[in-house]
C-alpha cells in the first residue's frame, strides 16, 4: 500500500494546489530554499506573502536543501511517494530528479492561469501580472 507526502512548493500556494486537493488529510512540506532566497534576493515582503500564503495551508514548514528535507519528511512519516504540482522551474526539474533517485515522485498538473508560450520573467509579481493580464482581461 502506497503512503504519500506532499511537497508544496511557490508555484502552487493554494488552498486549491491539486496535490492538496487528490490527496486531502495527507502530510504536507513546505522547504524555505534559502539559496534560492538568496540568488533571487527576495525581499522581506515577498517572503512575508509566501508566509502568509503558507499560515493558510496544512503544511509543516522547514528550510535548508529542499531535496534533504523532503526525503528526510518522507522517512519520518514511513512515506513511499511524493506528490507535488508542476513547475516550469528549471530548479524544479533538478529537484524532482534528485528526489526520484530515492523516493516514487508524482507531479500532478495545474489548469494555467492563462495561455502563453513566450517568457516571463518570474521572479517578481509585477513582471508576471504586466504580461498576464493582457491575456486574463482580454
Amino acid at each position: 500500500m502506497t503512503k504519500a507526502i506532499v511537497w508544496v512548493h511557490g508555484d502552487c500556494l493554494s488552498p486549491y494546489n491539486p496535490a492538496l486537493q487528490e490527496y486531502p488529510g495527507t502530510p504536507a512540506i513546505w522547504v524555505w530554499d534559502e539559496a534560492l532566497i538568496e540568488e533571487w534576493q527576495l525581499s522581506l515582503k515577498r517572503l512575508t506573502f509566501i508566509y502568509e500564503c503558507l499560515l493558510e495551508l496544512p503544511v509543516v514548514i522547514r528550510r535548508g536543501d529542499v531535496v534533504k528535507e523532503i526525503l528526510a519528511f518522507a522517512e519520518e512519516q514511513k512515506a513511499d511517494l511524493v506528490v507535488t504540482v508542476d513547475s516550469p522551474s528549471p530548479k524544479f526539474d533538478d529537484i524532482c530528479n534528485q528526489i526520484e533517485r530515492s523516493i516514487k515522485l508524482e507531479i500532478l498538473e495545474v489548469e494555467p492561469f492563462f495561455d502563453y508560450d513566450g517568457y516571463i520573467d518570474l521572479k517578481r509579481f509585477s513582471r508576471y501580472w504586466k504580461v498576464a493580464q493582457n491575456y486574463v482581461f482580454e
